[in-house]
């Protein structure tokens, strides 16, 4: 897919935009959503990816992925956006006030829903580096290689933080489920 797009630009630098946003514009929502405190700023800094990508089209050389080179550029439009906007994540309550949903007295569906609440609330009390290795590997589903290139950080201290983020995560969720009982 990244051939083609790359290919196509080749030959009309709109037309292969065009078809790179088509593609990468829901991943990077959600890569860059994960990072952010709300959709308005996940959208405001997708558009400054998309913009910056634009702008240094032409110094992307295919020394790398065309989806790592875009990772990096919304990882940094993410980071850059937080430190300028001294946002936090999420507060931890915010998580609570999951919408309410019509379950059709289906009781799997809200354990699944509270379990997913669960992870949520696991996954941002993370220190943010072991987060940000989490959300990568994890649901971006990125091999080390590629997150390595991204963070440009050595692939064996990457695997080191999604070793303790999983542990931590295991203790928060069951740190949560002891304290129910």
């Amino acid at each position: 897919m990244d051939e083609e797009i790359l290919q196509i630009a080749d030959k009309d630098k709109e037309k292969g935009f065009r078809c790179l946003i088509e593609r990468y514009q829901e991943p990077l929502y959600w890569h860059v959503r994960r990072m952010l405190p709300g959709h308005d700023d996940a959208e405001d800094v997708l558009q400054e990816t998309f913009l910056r990508a634009y702008k240094h089209w032409g110094s992307f050389k295919g020394s790398s992925k065309l989806s790592t080179w875009l990772y990096k550029i919304a990882t940094n439009e993410a980071l850059r956006f937080l430190e300028k906007n001294k946002h936090t994540l999420l507060p931890l309550d915010d998580l609570e006030r999951v919408p309410e949903v019509e379950w059709q007295d289906n009781e799997a569906d809200a354990e699944s829903a509270e379990r997913l609440v669960i992870l949520q609330k696991a996954i941002r009390q993370l220190p943010e580096r072991q987060r940000l290795v989490f959300n990568l590997r994890y649901y971006d589903e990125l091999d080390y290689a590629d997150i390595s290139e991204i963070l440009e950080t050595q692939v064996e201290t990457l695997k080191t933080n999604f070793f303790y983020a999983k542990e931590n995560i295991k203790k928060y969720i069951q740190k949560y489920y002891d304290e129910r009982i």
